[in-house]
């Protein structure tokens, strides 16, 4: 697909203002490009109030089913009083339609990034993760997708393989290594056994969470799916093995007060990890033909890259072999 027909080609300014305007807002010109790549995501000044944001939904990743239930989710969640950002309903909808394009309204909040470093933050996101998963856990999903191995391993290497990403030079390595962790992650989701799964925010990291007034607000459920809830937690833990084991007790504290803390999930801590990166990579090579992943992403695709995405895989291989953090 080139950049001339690629959909979001075609999302000038006057787009996203005729797009809000047939939603009945009144904008006042004023538009700004909001960090992200997945989906376009705009704010948009308005006449007489404050300014709102617009999400235009990449075309055909979800089923309007899908980004229904995620909006779904959102909403019951901040029915209960959970700081997060629910879309507005208009015309009877929360997912609206302008020129092939579906989009969702949200207010707009300020923030910044969590302190993740501060042991009193951690103690409030892991509180607050919990009331998540206590609303979470109240009922399931139809249409959203699960966290398997399947969708974020074996499906990210087949990719990647099949569409000649990987340089000649470093393709037999990666073919091989990625290989061995697929079958280490499998023995080891083996042993685990049956996982409890609930409705889980999915990509809690500290980018989706904006501090406002010593209170987290949890924005972007785009990737909310079916999953253990130690997906939820494990991204704010950074650090060495002391570190993050530090870290991991205040969360804990804070977790136990709302829900049961899923103490035995601990031991998938670097299998999710390993999901992560290797779905990455895929996902950055299926949306190399956007043409602002090119340019926002320019490190990717390069021999360096491949390279030192190798060497991150073979240090998590041996990740894999090491003893799970503990609760004392």
């Amino acid at each position: 697909m080139t950049e001339s027909t690629h959909p979001y080609t075609s999302l000038s300014p006057d787009r996203v203002l005729a797009a809000v305007e047939s939603l009945g807002f009144q904008p006042d010109a004023r538009v700004f490009a909001l960090n992200s790549y997945e989906n376009r995501v705009y704010q948009v000044g308005l006449e007489s109030a404050d300014p709102i944001i617009v999400k235009f939904y990449r075309p055909g990743r979800w089923t309007r089913a899908q980004i229904l239930e995620e909006h779904a989710f959102a909403s019951e969640l901040a029915s209960h009083e959970i700081p997060v950002i629910a879309p507005l309903e208009l015309g009877g909808s929360s997912l609206n339609e302008f020129d092939g394009f579906e989009l969702a309204v949200f207010p707009r909040c300020s923030g910044r990034a969590p302190e993740l470093d501060n042991p009193d933050n951690l103690l409030v996101m892991g509180r607050f993760v919990a009331r998540i998963h206590a609303i979470g856990a109240l009922k399931n999903f139809e249409h959203r997708r699960q966290m398997d191995l399947n969708s974020f391993a074996i499906q990210s290497r087949e990719y990647l393989l099949q569409h000649d990403f990987l340089p000649a030079d470093v393709r037999p390595a990666y073919e091989s290594l990625s290989a061995d962790l697929i079958a280490a992650m499998q023995q080891r989701l083996q042993d685990f056994g049956q996982m409890k799964q609930l409705r889980i925010h999915g990509d809690c990291h500290p980018g989706n969470v904006l501090w406002n007034e010593e209170t987290p607000q949890f924005v972007d459920f785009d990737d909310t799916l079916t999953g253990p809830a130690i997906q939820d937690l494990w991204m704010m833990l950074s650090g060495d093995r002391n570190q993050r084991q530090a870290q991991l007790l205040e969360i804990v504290d804070g977790y136990n007060e709302f829900h049961d803390f899923p103490t035995r999930e601990l031991v998938l801590i670097e299998t999710l990890r390993t999901f992560r990166l290797m779905h990455y990579s895929a996902w950055l090579a299926r949306r190399w033909e956007d043409p602002a992943f090119p340019l926002s992403f320019p490190w990717f695709n390069t021999p360096r890259y491949w390279s030192e995405h190798i060497l991150e895989l073979r240090e998590q291989l041996s990740a894999l072999d090491e003893p799970p953090l503990q609760l004392f």
